[in-house]
């Protein structure tokens, strides 16, 4: 019985060849490919990363500056309310009779809480009021400004001429100088038994640092234009006539302290030789000399004199929403000159 023959695929022959090992083909390729590209993707991973990190960080500062200018604009609107609603509160009971009372505290000065702009305003409001039946200054203060005290005093004369109400002054610790200045206008002067009053008179203080400076071996160099422009600098002499100006320019401010206390006070003021010497007194000597004319308090004064026992506070002074709103300007003032300072800019 013949086999049957069999056949091979044509091309192959009668032993087939192997079948190829793919994985010994690639695993050369691979490896080269994988030496040859590793640096580069490497390189291109710092790189993406540092672009990722960078735009959170941007992200993270935009976010930021967001959050702060709106809790800022928040703050601002909550002072504003908060001020609105403190003035519209405090002028609500002032319909009734009542004693108006206006706070000099403090230094006397541009800027201060007893400067004019804010005791003329303070004084302005109590006097317009139709329920206020007298103004009362309550003065605590060592002096100050000449100018800020004339105009006040100026001022005082001017509102009680013009709504026909008395002013009082009453002292606590202290009312000296221009402080005094401004008392001498009221149509009474209430002080406490050791209160101290007066010190009429005018000063112009500094410091002279040239023989120091000649022992220490510093040459001053100042330049001006002008003889006289710099006769106030501590670190340059000063001569008889720079002396002989300032001296003249005191003694007029003093002459006009003097007019002032004079015309205030009238024939209640016993003249001394010693009362326009810048000299002060306690309030019983001020009463003995006429600078002051009783002892008495607040209390009293709206008790017994103008009859009125309750008191308003007319002072104006800045609150907490105010004081709040300043230091916040002053902040975003500061942060505004620090981002101005680290612009780039031509040298």
């Amino acid at each position: 019985m013949t086999e049957p023959t069999r056949t091979e695929p044509s091309g192959f022959g009668s032993n087939p060849p192997p079948a190829p090992d793919l994985w010994a083909q690639k695993a050369p390729d691979s490896g080269a490919q994988a030496a040859a590209s590793g640096p580069a993707a490497g390189w291109e991973r710092d790189v993406l990363e540092k672009l990722v990190m960078s735009t959170l960080t941007e992200q993270r500062a935009a976010r930021r500056w967001r959050i702060f200018m709106r809790m800022a604009w928040m703050l601002i609107v909550i002072a504003v309310a908060w001020v609105v609603l403190a003035r519209d509160t405090s002028t609500a009971s002032k319909s009734t009779p009542h004693t108006a009372v206006v706070d000099i505290k403090g230094e006397i000065a541009s800027g201060a809480e007893a400067s004019a702009e804010f005791v003329v305003a303070a004084m302005r409001s109590a006097f317009e009021d139709s329920g206020s039946q007298a103004v009362v200054l309550l003065i605590n203060s060592p002096g100050g400004s000449p100018v800020q005290a004339g105009i006040i005093n100026d001022e005082i004369l001017r509102l009680k001429a013009k709504y026909n109400k008395p002013v009082y002054a009453v002292v606590e610790e202290t009312c000296a100088s221009a402080a005094y200045y401004i008392a001498a206008a009221a149509d009474e002067i209430f002080v406490d038994k050791a209160s101290i009053v007066g010190s009429i008179g005018v000063l112009m203080d500094g410091f002279g640092f040239t023989g120091t400076m000649e022992k220490l071996g510093v040459e001053r160099r100042l330049l001006t234009a002008g003889e006289n422009k710099g006769f106030l600098d501590p670190f340059s002499p000063q001569t008889e006539k720079q002396r002989a100006f300032a001296q003249q320019m005191l003694d007029q401010i003093h002459q006009q302290f003097i007019t002032v206390v004079k015309n205030g006070r009238g024939d209640r003021l016993k003249t001394t030789p010693e009362t326009f010497s810048g000299l002060f007194w306690t309030g019983q000597q001020a009463v003995e000399m006429g600078l002051a004319d009783k002892l008495g308090n607040l209390d009293y004064v709206a008790r017994e004199v103008v009859k009125a026992e309750e008191v308003i506070d007319y002072t104006r002074r800045d609150n907490v929403a105010e004081r709040l709103a300043k230091k916040f300007g002053a902040a975003m003032g500061e942060t505004a000159m620090h981002a101005v300072k680290a612009a780039p800019a031509i040298r």
